[in-house]
């Protein structure tokens, strides 16, 4: 019997699940909630059902002790969480886009249980939660593996923005000259655009003409792996915005460049790394060879303090305690 049941959304969001159920001592398995989801993972079983949106039917037919969830859009279309406990965890953690507001205010009315990556998103869910809701503290469970790990000092730099159809961020407005900043240089650039601006959207215009751009780059690689974690081991900078990607870079203490030229009117980039409207080469290498500035490392001192992220390695372990106890 499957104990734990994991309700992926989109392929990408298997690295929360994967990074929580290697804690897991109890049959667990999971159900994709869209047909992209379908086969995203090769290290939790796949319960293969006929019509992924046949979200009720399915929950029900395969009779969970828990379901974990890590998205928050729809929930309304369902009913199952009336009858299984519904644990809730973000995949990522996005600090500028306002998902602290907006996960409080979708789903947590349906949940038994809240894990939040950090104190500052469970103050928010505290604040709008039902009184019987549980909201616990466990970090981001897909960000253990960053925790500890050596800088690669390969002069690679990665480049992972928000996803600009919903983020609204600097993606179209500097992804081509992130290409051209790097081309034909000595570093290496991975160029890692949101799966979303990937396959539909304003960006998806912007992805395909960077992409024809790299295929004539020797040294600009388009970064294709489902998951960021090994392209953040990998790399020695991050190039982002407001992406849910600098609070699992946050865990490697690398340097990190925030690109300010954002779409979104009514939003800030905020001052976390070094902050510019443009990417330039010599920023990279004075970030490569000294760190980032005084000012910039104070600014994330603060940021670390208000997030109250733990950055132990033990994000997926604590995750996996709560959604055990649910199970039980």
């Amino acid at each position: 019997m499957v104990e734990v049941l994991y309700a992926i959304e989109r392929p990408f969001m298997r690295k929360t699940f994967e990074a929580i159920d290697r804690h897991v001592g109890v049959e667990s398995a999971f159900v994709p909630v869209r047909a992209d989801a379908r086969g995203c993972s090769d290290r939790i079983t796949e319960i293969e059902v006929d019509d992924p949106s046949a979200v009720d039917e399915n929950v029900r037919s395969i009779d969970p002790s828990v379901v974990v969830y890590n998205h928050r859009f729809g929930i309304e279309r369902f009913s199952f969480y009336e009858e299984y406990p519904l644990v809730h965890v973000r995949h990522g953690a996005s600090i500028g886009r306002g998902e602290r507001s907006v996960t409080a205010e979708t789903i947590l009315e349906h949940v038994a249980v809240a894990l939040a990556p950090g104190e500052r998103w469970a103050a928010a869910y505290r604040a709008a939660a039902p009184p019987d809701v549980r909201v616990v503290v466990v970090g981001i469970p897909e960000a253990d593996a960053l925790v500890g790990a050596p800088p690669p000092r390969d002069r690679r730099v990665l480049y992972a923005p928000t996803n600009y159809l919903v983020g609204r961020g600097a993606y179209v407005n500097t992804a081509r000259s992130v290409v051209e900043c790097f081309a034909n240089t000595a570093y290496e650039l991975l160029f890692r655009p949101h799966p979303t601006d990937r396959r539909e959207g304003p960006g998806l215009a912007v992805t395909r003409e960077c992409r024809e751009r790299i295929a004539d780059l020797p040294n600009v690689v388009f970064d294709t792996a489902t998951t960021p974690t090994e392209s953040m081991r990998r790399s020695d900078v991050l190039i982002s915005d407001y992406s849910g990607s600098i609070a699992e870079w946050l865990h490697t203490g690398r340097p990190l460049v925030q690109l300010t030229d954002i779409d979104a009117p009514d939003r800030e980039v905020p001052r976390i790394g070094v902050t510019t409207d443009a990417i330039d080469l010599d920023l990279v290498a004075d970030l490569y060879r000294n760190g980032e500035p005084a000012d910039a490392r104070r600014r994330r001192a603060s940021w670390l303090d208000d997030l109250g992220i733990p950055m132990d390695g033990r994000a997926g372990e604590r995750a996996a305690t709560e959604v055990c106890r649910c199970a039980a």
